[in-house]
């Protein structure tokens, strides 16, 4: 199951991921994308440290994105959680994402693109579901902030899933050359927000 936002998640980036293009915040999508032929491979460790009864979780994975031109990528990513039920949910995503304006100069950018989540166990769930995004960011050069926001919509059953749309937020402010402060938000009641 991914992390359920209830607020906006703070991380420290200790490695300087922020200061190249990357797929996603946190969990929020932003408008960068991979340049062509190039690869970005991440490492992701989530968890709530509470009793498994009290909806404790591990989330341990990976997300890899390619850049298909310098506009456009696609990438996959794999999670497996810990969360006392003996079997361990598993889950696939699938991803698309194409940025359809970039003003450098303005620091302004939008994007678009589609997620599609695939159960690998029974215990991650029985129905594959996905989102369709549009999102926009403004960076502020001087001070090294980058604020993101943009709408999705849920392709999914609707009597399991929960609401079918909701806005995403982001900020980014680099604290110095390899250390930023991140935070994102999804929105709704659904297991993305």
């Amino acid at each position: 199951m991914r992390v359920k936002l209830i607020g906006i998640l703070v991380s420290l980036l200790v490695f300087g991921a922020v200061a190249s293009a990357q797929s996603v915040i946190y969990n929020a999508p932003t408008t960068d994308t991979v340049e062509k032929g190039q690869v970005y491979v991440e490492g992701v460790f989530s968890a709530k440290f509470k009793d498994y009864s009290q909806g404790g979780f591990q989330q341990y994975g990976f997300r890899a994105v390619y850049g298909l031109d310098r506009r456009t990528e696609i990438g996959a990513n794999f999670y497996v959680t810990r969360d006392g039920s003996g079997d361990l949910p598993r889950e696939a995503q699938f991803n698309f994402k194409r940025n359809v304006y970039r003003n450098e100069k303005h620091g302004v950018s939008v994007s678009g693109g589609a997620l599609v989540n695939v159960p690998l166990t029974k215990s991650a769930g029985s129905r594959p579901t996905s989102i369709i995004y549009g999102i926009a960011s403004k960076s502020f050069g001087r001070t090294g902030t980058r604020v993101t926001g943009g709408m999705y919509r849920a392709i999914a059953r609707k009597r399991d899933f929960g609401k079918m749309w909701g806005f995403t937020a982001g900020i980014e402010q680099k604290l110095t050359k390899r250390i930023s402060l991140i935070g994102d938000y999804f929105s709704g009641n659904n297991r993305y927000g």
